[in-house]
Protein backbone atom coordinates (compact mmCIF):
# COMPACT_ATOMS: atom_id res chain seq x y z
CA UNK A 1 0.00 0.00 0.00
CA UNK A 2 1.87 2.97 -1.23
CA UNK A 3 0.88 6.56 -2.19
CA UNK A 4 2.36 10.11 -2.81
CA UNK A 5 1.04 13.30 -2.40
CA UNK A 6 2.01 16.91 -1.67
CA UNK A 7 0.80 18.17 1.89
CA UNK A 8 1.47 20.19 5.20
CA UNK A 9 3.29 18.99 8.47
CA UNK A 10 1.00 18.94 11.16
CA UNK A 11 3.08 18.04 14.25
CA UNK A 12 6.09 16.01 14.74
CA UNK A 13 7.44 14.36 17.72
CA UNK A 14 10.22 11.79 18.44
CA UNK A 15 10.20 8.10 18.07
CA UNK A 16 13.41 6.00 19.31
CA UNK A 17 16.68 7.29 19.28
CA UNK A 18 16.62 9.08 15.68
CA UNK A 19 13.05 8.82 13.92
CA UNK A 20 10.26 10.78 14.46
CA UNK A 21 6.48 10.60 13.89
CA UNK A 22 4.49 12.71 11.95
CA UNK A 23 1.22 13.56 11.02
CA UNK A 24 0.74 15.01 7.08
CA UNK A 25 -2.57 17.06 6.09
CA UNK A 26 -3.03 15.60 2.40
CA UNK A 27 -6.10 16.60 0.39
CA UNK A 28 -5.90 12.78 -0.88
CA UNK A 29 -5.31 11.49 2.17
CA UNK A 30 -6.70 13.81 5.20
CA UNK A 31 -4.70 13.86 8.14
CA UNK A 32 -1.97 11.15 8.24
CA UNK A 33 0.47 9.57 10.53
CA UNK A 34 3.92 7.92 9.35
CA UNK A 35 7.30 7.37 10.45
CA UNK A 36 10.50 9.62 9.47
CA UNK A 37 13.66 7.49 9.69
CA UNK A 38 16.27 9.94 10.96
CA UNK A 39 13.45 12.92 11.19
CA UNK A 40 15.35 14.15 14.69
CA UNK A 41 18.64 14.38 12.45
CA UNK A 42 20.12 17.99 11.90
CA UNK A 43 18.92 17.88 8.19
CA UNK A 44 15.24 16.41 8.65
CA UNK A 45 14.50 18.75 11.93
CA UNK A 46 14.05 21.79 9.78
CA UNK A 47 12.27 19.80 7.99
CA UNK A 48 9.82 18.93 9.56
CA UNK A 49 8.32 21.81 11.17
CA UNK A 50 4.77 22.57 11.48
CA UNK A 51 2.74 24.38 8.45
CA UNK A 52 5.77 23.37 5.78
CA UNK A 53 4.63 22.05 2.80
CA UNK A 54 6.51 19.02 1.07
CA UNK A 55 5.96 16.12 -0.84
CA UNK A 56 5.59 12.59 0.50
CA UNK A 57 5.50 8.91 -0.52
CA UNK A 58 4.26 7.09 2.34
CA UNK A 59 5.02 2.98 2.35
CA UNK A 60 3.22 0.39 4.31
CA UNK A 61 2.10 -3.32 3.71
CA UNK A 62 -1.29 -2.66 5.34
CA UNK A 63 -3.56 0.79 4.68
CA UNK A 64 -4.38 0.74 8.55
CA UNK A 65 -0.29 0.41 9.33
CA UNK A 66 1.55 3.70 10.53
CA UNK A 67 4.29 3.30 7.59
CA UNK A 68 7.21 5.38 6.98
CA UNK A 69 7.47 8.24 4.85
CA UNK A 70 10.09 9.33 2.65
CA UNK A 71 9.55 12.98 1.75
CA UNK A 72 10.72 16.43 -0.06
CA UNK A 73 10.40 20.41 1.17
CA UNK A 74 8.69 22.62 -0.68
CA UNK A 75 8.82 25.28 1.12
CA UNK A 76 9.58 26.29 4.64
CA UNK A 77 6.57 28.61 5.70
CA UNK A 78 7.61 28.24 9.86
CA UNK A 79 11.13 29.52 9.18
CA UNK A 80 9.51 32.32 7.07
CA UNK A 81 6.69 33.36 9.86
CA UNK A 82 9.40 33.02 12.70
CA UNK A 83 9.95 36.57 13.18
CA UNK A 84 6.04 37.29 13.32
CA UNK A 85 4.67 36.02 16.54
CA UNK A 86 1.26 36.60 15.15
CA UNK A 87 1.61 34.64 11.65
CA UNK A 88 3.07 31.81 14.13
CA UNK A 89 0.20 31.66 16.49
CA UNK A 90 -2.07 31.44 13.54
CA UNK A 91 -0.19 28.83 11.84
CA UNK A 92 0.52 26.97 15.15
CA UNK A 93 -3.48 27.04 15.93
CA UNK A 94 -4.27 25.75 12.19
CA UNK A 95 -1.92 22.81 12.55
CA UNK A 96 -2.96 21.87 15.46
CA UNK A 97 -6.86 22.26 15.30
CA UNK A 98 -6.68 20.40 11.99
CA UNK A 99 -4.66 17.52 13.94
CA UNK A 100 -6.36 17.50 17.23
CA UNK A 101 -10.07 17.55 15.29
CA UNK A 102 -9.90 15.91 12.09
CA UNK A 103 -10.02 11.97 12.24
CA UNK A 104 -7.24 10.35 10.98
CA UNK A 105 -7.40 8.84 7.04
CA UNK A 106 -10.13 10.71 5.69
CA UNK A 107 -9.61 13.22 2.86
CA UNK A 108 -11.68 16.37 3.12
CA UNK A 109 -10.73 18.59 0.34
CA UNK A 110 -12.42 21.83 0.47
CA UNK A 111 -10.96 22.04 3.70
CA UNK A 112 -7.49 21.06 2.76
CA UNK A 113 -7.76 23.78 -0.28
CA UNK A 114 -8.76 26.56 2.43
CA UNK A 115 -6.27 25.61 4.88
CA UNK A 116 -3.68 26.07 1.87
CA UNK A 117 -5.51 29.79 1.03
CA UNK A 118 -4.76 30.56 4.70
CA UNK A 119 -1.51 29.33 5.17
CA UNK A 120 -0.25 31.66 1.86
CA UNK A 121 -1.58 34.59 3.33
CA UNK A 122 -0.07 34.28 6.75
CA UNK A 123 1.74 37.29 6.11
CA UNK A 124 -1.06 39.64 5.75
CA UNK A 125 -2.90 40.15 9.07
CA UNK A 126 -5.62 41.90 7.32
CA UNK A 127 -6.83 39.40 5.63
CA UNK A 128 -6.29 36.06 7.35
CA UNK A 129 -8.18 36.39 10.30
CA UNK A 130 -11.64 36.48 8.65
CA UNK A 131 -10.26 33.67 6.61
CA UNK A 132 -9.20 31.33 9.40
CA UNK A 133 -13.05 31.86 10.92
CA UNK A 134 -14.13 30.64 7.70
CA UNK A 135 -11.70 27.81 7.86
CA UNK A 136 -13.80 26.88 11.00
CA UNK A 137 -16.58 27.28 9.60
CA UNK A 138 -15.79 24.65 7.10
CA UNK A 139 -14.52 22.58 9.72
CA UNK A 140 -17.90 22.02 11.24
CA UNK A 141 -19.24 21.84 8.16
CA UNK A 142 -16.60 19.08 7.05
CA UNK A 143 -17.65 17.30 10.87
CA UNK A 144 -21.57 17.27 9.91
CA UNK A 145 -22.02 20.11 12.07
CA UNK A 146 -22.39 22.59 9.10
CA UNK A 147 -23.91 26.47 10.59
CA UNK A 148 -26.97 27.26 8.46
CA UNK A 149 -27.05 30.94 7.60
CA UNK A 150 -28.78 31.16 4.25
CA UNK A 151 -32.05 31.96 6.21
CA UNK A 152 -33.74 32.99 9.02
CA UNK A 153 -34.87 30.20 11.49
CA UNK A 154 -37.95 32.22 12.74
CA UNK A 155 -39.16 33.84 10.06
CA UNK A 156 -37.71 31.95 6.47
CA UNK A 157 -36.35 35.66 5.29
CA UNK A 158 -32.90 36.40 4.13
CA UNK A 159 -32.75 39.80 5.21
CA UNK A 160 -31.48 41.48 8.13
CA UNK A 161 -29.64 38.14 9.48
CA UNK A 162 -27.60 39.45 12.46
CA UNK A 163 -27.56 36.29 14.68
CA UNK A 164 -27.21 32.34 14.98
CA UNK A 165 -28.92 30.35 17.49
CA UNK A 166 -26.64 28.44 19.87
CA UNK A 167 -29.21 25.82 19.51
CA UNK A 168 -29.92 25.02 16.26
CA UNK A 169 -26.71 26.92 14.79
CA UNK A 170 -29.10 28.59 12.35
CA UNK A 171 -28.96 32.70 11.24
CA UNK A 172 -31.78 34.58 12.94
CA UNK A 173 -33.04 37.83 11.93
CA UNK A 174 -32.67 40.98 14.37
CA UNK A 175 -36.25 41.16 14.87
CA UNK A 176 -36.26 37.37 16.27
CA UNK A 177 -33.73 37.81 17.85
CA UNK A 178 -34.33 40.87 19.74
CA UNK A 179 -36.48 39.06 22.85
CA UNK A 180 -33.41 36.56 23.53
CA UNK A 181 -30.90 39.35 24.30
CA UNK A 182 -27.05 37.97 24.82
CA UNK A 183 -28.29 34.31 24.89
CA UNK A 184 -27.96 34.61 20.53
CA UNK A 185 -24.71 34.45 18.98
CA UNK A 186 -23.83 37.08 16.65
CA UNK A 187 -23.32 36.59 13.29
CA UNK A 188 -20.78 38.84 11.60
CA UNK A 189 -21.82 39.99 8.10
CA UNK A 190 -18.19 38.80 6.55
CA UNK A 191 -19.25 35.24 7.07
CA UNK A 192 -22.10 35.42 4.35
CA UNK A 193 -20.14 37.49 2.01
CA UNK A 194 -21.06 41.28 3.43
CA UNK A 195 -18.45 43.95 3.27
CA UNK A 196 -15.48 43.36 5.22
CA UNK A 197 -14.69 42.09 8.62
CA UNK A 198 -14.11 44.78 11.26
CA UNK A 199 -12.11 43.52 14.76
CA UNK A 200 -15.17 43.32 16.03
CA UNK A 201 -16.53 41.00 13.15
CA UNK A 202 -13.12 38.83 13.81
CA UNK A 203 -14.14 38.70 17.45
CA UNK A 204 -17.52 37.74 16.66
CA UNK A 205 -16.58 35.17 14.15
CA UNK A 206 -14.12 33.18 16.36
CA UNK A 207 -16.98 33.24 19.32
CA UNK A 208 -19.50 31.53 16.69
CA UNK A 209 -17.28 29.15 15.32
CA UNK A 210 -15.78 28.28 18.90
CA UNK A 211 -18.96 27.81 20.89
CA UNK A 212 -19.88 24.98 18.15
CA UNK A 213 -16.62 23.16 17.84
CA UNK A 214 -16.78 23.16 22.04
CA UNK A 215 -20.10 22.10 22.53
CA UNK A 216 -20.67 19.93 19.49
CA UNK A 217 -17.90 18.42 18.16
CA UNK A 218 -15.39 18.23 21.39
CA UNK A 219 -17.64 17.39 23.56
CA UNK A 220 -18.54 14.27 22.69
CA UNK A 221 -14.78 13.33 23.19
CA UNK A 222 -14.90 15.25 26.68
CA UNK A 223 -12.42 17.16 25.59
CA UNK A 224 -11.32 21.68 25.39
CA UNK A 225 -10.33 23.27 21.99
CA UNK A 226 -6.64 23.30 21.73
CA UNK A 227 -4.23 25.87 24.08
CA UNK A 228 -3.12 27.22 20.60
CA UNK A 229 -6.16 28.85 19.82
CA UNK A 230 -6.44 30.79 22.72
CA UNK A 231 -2.82 32.02 22.24
CA UNK A 232 -3.68 33.30 18.59
CA UNK A 233 -7.25 35.27 20.02
CA UNK A 234 -5.14 36.74 22.54
CA UNK A 235 -2.22 37.82 20.21
CA UNK A 236 -5.20 38.92 17.62
CA UNK A 237 -6.51 40.93 20.49
CA UNK A 238 -3.57 42.63 21.64
CA UNK A 239 -2.44 43.20 17.87
CA UNK A 240 -5.89 44.91 17.46
CA UNK A 241 -6.88 42.43 14.88
CA UNK A 242 -9.83 41.22 17.26
CA UNK A 243 -11.91 42.65 19.18
CA UNK A 244 -14.23 42.12 22.29
CA UNK A 245 -17.24 44.61 21.71
CA UNK A 246 -18.43 43.44 25.59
Amino acid sequence: MDWSADGYILSSRKHGETSAIIEVFTREKGRHPGLVRGGTGRRMRPVLQPGNRVTVDWHGRLEEHLGYYTLEAIDSRSAELMDDRLSLAGLNALCIMTRDLLPEREAYPPLHDVFSIVVSQLDNPDVWPALYVRWEAGLLAALGYGLDLSTCAATGGSENLTHVSPRSGRAVCTEAAAPYGDKMLRLPGFMRGEGQATPEDIWDGLRLTGYFLETRVQWEVNRTLPEARATMIERLTSEGFAANPQ
